[in-house]
């Protein structure tokens, strides 16, 4: 019996993994893991298994991927876990898979994302290849721009990112009520976000340099961003009443987890 091989760009930690198990069994295994790992959020994209680089020893894939002498489907093959994200054009970004501590799994499929007329200001997760929390004047499309800019003394050849919610902040940080934003140190963050508004020379201001925690599902704004100089690709967060009706075993877990560590 043959088994298909697929590809995955992990995010947590960043590495390129080929698997024989289909992108739901690759999120159970990833997530839940084994005795060998600590389970876990995960995020991670489906790749397109025939792209073509100099960067990564793809023909290994055939040697090493391989299954078990019992028949059993090889289920991991690290082929780099070092500057993966920026050697992966966007053109091989296939699913997002967002998988739960318990294994449960969400795919998310690309979409065309629409920035808000009005100005606001913004709060974002960067995933890879580096995880600090910042505010933003910029929309995820200019921020995208701004992170990638080679004329920056500091910037990324790709980036992965998720907006998250501020609700009033957005508009009022100086005033508005922080409500039940899920967020810790939140004096800080409206402090970040007032120098933003009373006009912060530079776009951005970092929250947390190195973020360690999981990201609260509860609180994605609109979903998650893969930005390079070339251009980005938006997946779209479902709401939450979609949540409810479509997804909702998927919704009930982290939910449910999120809250549990309170």
């Amino acid at each position: 019996m043959s088994h298909k091989i697929y590809l995955y760009l992990s995010m947590t930690p960043e590495a390129l993994i080929a698997s024989m198990l289909p992108p739901e069994e690759f999120g159970v295994y990833y997530a839940v893991g084994t005795n060998k790992r600590t389970q876990g959020q995960a995020f991670f994209f489906e790749i397109d298994p025939d792209f073509t680089t100099d960067y990564f020893n793809m023909e290994s894939i055939k040697v090493r991927c391989v299954p078990h002498v019992d028949g059993k489907p090889k289920r991991s093959v690290y082929l780099s876990t070092y500057r993966v994200l920026e050697n992966i054009p966007l053109s091989a970004f296939r699913n997002l898979y967002l998988t739960t501590a318990d294994g449960k799994v969400l795919e998310l499929t690309k979409s065309t994302f629409l920035a808000e007329e009005k100005p606001t200001l913004h709060f974002y997760q960067q995933l890879c290849p580096v995880t600090p929390r910042v505010v933003s004047k910029l929309n995820p499309v200019k921020f995208t721009e701004w992170v990638t800019d080679s004329k920056n003394p500091i910037y990324f050849p790709k980036i992965v990112f998720v907006e998250l919610i501020l609700n009033r902040l957005a508009e009022d940080p100086i005033t508005a009520p922080v409500g039940n934003l899920p967020y810790a140190n939140k004096d800080h963050l409206r402090d970040c976000l007032i120098g933003l508004h009373m006009g912060y020379e530079k776009p951005t201001k970092t929250v947390n340099r190195f973020y360690q925690g999981d990201v609260l599902y509860r609180t994605v704004k609109n979903g998650f961003f893969v930005g390079a100089k070339e251009g980005h690709l938006f997946y779209k967060f479902p709401e939450t009443d979609e949540l409810q009706k479509y997804y909702y075993p998927w919704w009930r877990s982290a939910l449910n987890l999120e809250f549990a560590e309170k």
